[in-house]
């Protein structure tokens, strides 16, 4: 009777893909949003590949994780070869007859800019199924199977970067809200509505501006710039308005500017796209209907 011969084992892959995201980003909790677990999943994947190779990678802190030399010396080849897994990745389901466009956005941009546009490249591609993801920070087109992510970002454009609009802010309130006090008397008096991921666009405003106001950082928060805009929109209180996602409210009425000024924050509405090796063939088509 024959025996299966013993082979040596390597480490699991996923330990090692854990290793290379944490080491790349130089954080344990962008690793595991970038691989969608938890940062004690990501801690425990690389304590396994320690331990298989009785050798430490990384060294904790109170303030985080710190590559070991031997860490380093291995983070840019297990970085070039998850980066060839994921080319070939890309390229095996480029072949796929499957008619799935998968885009990421930014929960604000997910809610209140993509959906008019997408109505639009539906009709123009009815033989296209269109998935939206939202997540809080971009995805690593290199890496995941995203097909284009929509998210604010500085304005530098490039070969695999389109800008859409310069991010401009304006206080906003409900039609309501104007109609009873002037301006100052709404800036002065009136709950400033705050989205937690924007939390300084206030104060920002206000040193644009030239606008005191007694506390930019007090107020309502939410976690969801929609919810803001439909608390804005009821009377609540005001608003810091980001023009391009408020543009549809603004023409129908449901909530009017404060101020007579737009300020830049120094940021785009940006779509970033897959090196062009790795793109749709329809994407090109998709993404002048996004920019228009």
């Amino acid at each position: 009777m024959s025996v299966a011969p013993m082979r040596p084992k390597g480490p699991p892959l996923n330990a090692m893909r854990a290793f290379e995201a944490a080491a790349r980003n130089g954080s344990i909790a962008v690793a595991a949003e970038e691989l969608n677990v938890t940062p004690g999943a990501v801690s425990q994947h690389v304590k396994t590949l320690e331990s298989w190779a009785s050798v430490e990678l990384f060294r904790r802190n109170p303030q985080g994780v710190e590559l070991t030399s031997a860490g380093r010396s291995l983070v840019q080849g297990f970085t070039d070869a998850f980066d060839a897994l994921a080319n070939a990745t890309h390229a095996l389901r480029n072949l796929s007859p499957d008619a799935n466009i998968h885009i990421a956005a930014l929960p604000s941009i997910a809610q209140l800019w993509l959906p008019a546009r997408l109505g639009k490249i539906r009709e123009a591609f009815p033989h296209l199924n269109f998935s939206v993801t939202a997540l809080e920070t971009p995805p690593s087109l290199s890496r995941e199977l995203f097909d284009v992510s929509v998210f604010f970002a500085d304005h530098e454009g490039g070969d695999d970067k389109v800008i859409v609009a310069d991010d401009k802010i304006m206080p906003v309130c409900s039609p309501r809200l104007a109609e009873q006090r002037g301006m100052m008397e709404i800036l002065t008096s009136t709950p400033l509505l705050h989205d937690q991921s924007w939390r300084d666009d206030w104060a920002h405003w206000s040193a644009m501006a030239g606008v005191a106001l007694a506390d930019p950082h007090d107020g309502p928060r939410y976690s969801l710039y929609s919810l803001a805009v439909e608390e804005a929109k009821s009377g609540a209180g005001l608003l810091m308005g980001h023009m391009c996602l408020i543009k549809e409210a603004l023409a129908a009425g449901t909530l009017m500017p404060v101020f007579d000024k737009t300020f830049s924050t120094g940021r785009s509405l940006v779509l970033q796209l897959p090196h062009r090796t790795r793109r749709r063939a329809a994407i090109g088509d998709i993404v002048d209907l996004l920019r228009n």
